[in-house]
Order: C-alpha cells, then sequence, then structure tokens
C-alpha cells in the first residue's frame, strides 16, 4: 500500500500513462490473488467491496430485488452476524418476501434437520447463513447446507469473513453460488473485501450502484452497463485497499493455511482447558466442530468489567453483543467476553489471559 502511494498513485482503468497502467496492474493482480486463494474459476467472479457488510447488501439489493416477490422466503440462522440480518430483513420488506430462522442447539450447533424442514422447495428462493460464528466461534456444515439448498432450488450465500483466514476454503468444491471475505480479518486493511458470486448468476444480476467504471457508454436516453465484475465496482475503488487485500493474501499463502488451522486448533484446545479451569467461568458457544474463539462470562461480573481488567494488563478482548444479539437472546444473556486466537498467538499469552481472568475475579469478589 504504501508503495502504491508513492511510486503508482493513480486511478484505474481510465489513463494510458505509465501510472495508471501499474496501478492497474496492481490491483486487478489482487483479484487474481483472491480468485485463487477462494478457488474460484476465473477473475471475473471477484467482485470489490468495501466489506462483507456491503457484499451482502449487494446480493441482497441486486439478486434479491430481481428475484424475490411476495411470499418468497430468504432462510438464514440464528447465528448470523448483524450484517447477515438486517440487509434481509430490509428486502423482504420491500419485496414481500418472508424472513425465516433455523435455530441452534445449546451448544450453538445449527439443528440440520430443522434447518432442512425450513427449507421449502419454490418458496425458499435464497439461504444466507455464515461459514463461521463470530460471536461463538461454531463452524457449520456448509457442505450439506450447500447440498440440501440446491436440492430444494434455493441458490446459497456463505458469509466466510469468520473462515477465510483460519481454514482452506474452495467455493467449486463448496458448491456455494455466493462467499463472502472481509480484508481486515485476513490481517488486512480495512475498508476492503470481496464478494465471489458464479459468474452466470452475477451476469444476469442488475448493477447495485452507478457511477464510473460500471458503464460502457452514457446518453440521456440509455445507458449500457459494463461487463462482470465491473459493473459492481462503481466509481474510484479502494485501490491501495485492494492491493494490501493482495499483500495479505500473499501473506496467508506463504505461512500456509492447513499450518494456520493446525496451529489454531491446538491454541483453542489449549484454551479451553485453561478458562474451564477457572471456578466460575461458562463457556457459550460448545460446538464439537469450531474455530479459535472463546466466548465466556466470569461469574456474575459483567463482560465489559472483564475486559477492562485484562486491558489493564495488555491483554485485548472484544466484549458485547458481538453484532450477534440474536445468538446472545438465544442463551439468554446480554453481553459475552471473546477472546479470538490466531496464529501468531501462544500459549503463554493464553495463560495470560487466564491470569487475568482471575485477578478479574479477585477484584471483584465474584
Amino acid at each position: 500500500m504504501q508503495h502504491y502511494y508513492a511510486a503508482d498513485n493513480a486511478n484505474i482503468h481510465r489513463g494510458v500513462h505509465t501510472l495508471s497502467v501499474r496501478a492497474t496492474d496492481a490491483y486487478e493482480g489482487a483479484r487474481v490473488k483472491v480468485q485463487q486463494f477462494l478457488g474460484a474459476q476465473r477473475p471475473e467472479e471477484i467482485v470489490f467491496v468495501r466489506s462483507a457488510t456491503e457484499a451482502v447488501n449487494l446480493v441482497a439489493n441486486t439478486w434479491g430485488r430481481a428475484n424475490l416477490k411476495p411470499g418468497d422466503e430468504v432462510l438464514i440462522t440464528v447465528m448470523e452476524h448483524h450484517s447477515n440480518i438486517v440487509p434481509w430483513q430490509m428486502i423482504c420488506e420491500q419485496t414481500g418476501a418472508v424472513l425465516r430462522v433455523a435455530p441452534i442447539n445449546d451448544d450453538g450447533e445449527l439443528l440440520l434437520d430443522e434447518f432442512e424442514t425450513l427449507l421449502k422447495p419454490g418458496k425458499t428462493r435464497i439461504v444466507s447463513a455464515a461459514h463461521v460464528s463470530n460471536a461463538l466461534g461454531t463452524i457449520n456444515p456448509v457442505r450439506e447446507m450447500v447440498r440440501l439448498a440446491h436440492q430444494g432450488g434455493a441458490i446459497i450465500m456463505l458469509d466466510g469473513a469468520q473462515a477465510a483466514p483460519h481454514m482452506a476454503v474452495d467455493v467449486r468444491a463448496l458448491g456455494c453460488d455466493f462467499y463472502i471475505v472481509s480484508g481486515h480479518k485476513m490481517y488486512g486493511p480495512t475498508g476492503i473485501g470481496a464478494l465471489y458470486g458464479r459468474y452466470d448468476l452475477l451476469n444476469a444480476m442488475p448493477p447495485y450502484q452507478g457511477g464510473g467504471d460500471m458503464i460502457l457508454s452514457v446518453t440521456f436516453e440509455k445507458t449500457t452497463y459494463n461487463c462482470v465484475p465491473y459493473k459492481f465496482e462503481a466509481g474510484t475503488p479502494n485501490i491501495a485497499g485492494t492491493i494490501g487485500l493482495g499483500a495479505a493474501v500473499d501473506y496467508l499463502r506463504s505461512i500456509g493455511i492447513s499450518t494456520i488451522a493446525a496451529w489454531e486448533h491446538e491454541l483453542l484446545d489449549y484454551g479451553t482447558r485453561a478458562l474451564r479451569d477457572i471456578p466460575g467461568v461458562r463457556l457459550i458457544g460448545t460446538a464439537k466442530d469450531k474455530a479459535a474463539v472463546l466466548s465466556f462470562l466470569v461469574g456474575d461480573i459483567h463482560p465489559h468489567d472483564v475486559g477492562t481488567i485484562l486491558d489493564q494488563q495488555g491483554i485485548a478482548i472484544r466484549t458485547g453483543h458481538h453484532c450477534a444479539q440474536p445468538v446472545m437472546d438465544r442463551f439468554g444473556v446480554a453481553a459475552t467476553a471473546r477472546a479470538s486466537f490466531a496464529f501468531y498467538n501462544t500459549k503463554q499469552e493464553i495463560d495470560a489471559l487466564a491470569a487475568g481472568i482471575r485477578k478479574a475475579i479477585e477484584v471483584f469478589g465474584t
């Protein structure tokens, strides 16, 4: 990103001068990197967006607006991030479609039988579900979900913001129709993400926004839109952020996703044992198949107070409802504390986390 701003700072797809050509090459090179990282068939199936949130809104407002009608159904799950709830609520209000929600059990696992029951052939038009829950760490059985969705005649979008940095993703092997990633979850910059969409679906969808670069020709009588993916990338994009996302993909691939996944699984096992050894700690989300996330409560101490005590010891965790209030409601809590492990974390840091929690218990006398 620094190199782009220092050496190639020009707009893309517009100029014939050297700076613009170099910037365009770097931008489109990042598209190829994301395509290969996700296992997409062609670069044109990768649309750059500013976040996973925008990707959901794009699909809801393009595919959804063009295809949903009164009585149609959209199926999500209880464990969704707000970004995969609110856009569907909005588009259902506008189209007359109905939003359905698949439940989870006390371990935070999707009830697959209930999910299948809610899939109604001819009525369920699209399924939109998290690959991994940000609040619980649950890894959903996405291959089976894709199979069931397609069996019922629905298409399916997977929110991979919490999955792509931690496990191998191959969209063609999964068979999903759309897949979403977010740059800052992949150790890249904020304000950039990507939407994978099957080429035939993207090609049939109307544009999301109007402006520069998403057009082939404009007159006052008619505008002809650009081809995929450019018809979804209106205006000057986040060029530096896109290049940064490409660099983050290079970084992840240089370490190896299998290496990352193995170490994070070891950290999860170690951290689970460490926190369970602390009297008064309750883990929220104990799925058999989960990512390296520990969401927890400490006695009667408010999660924000736990977070404050840990922060004073140099330990950064997330506290609150994690933009997943329906998940909190499902477990009857207002908020949790959440420690998220990555490949750069160590067991010594987990020991420090456990010691910090014990310190919070000591301070608040619970």
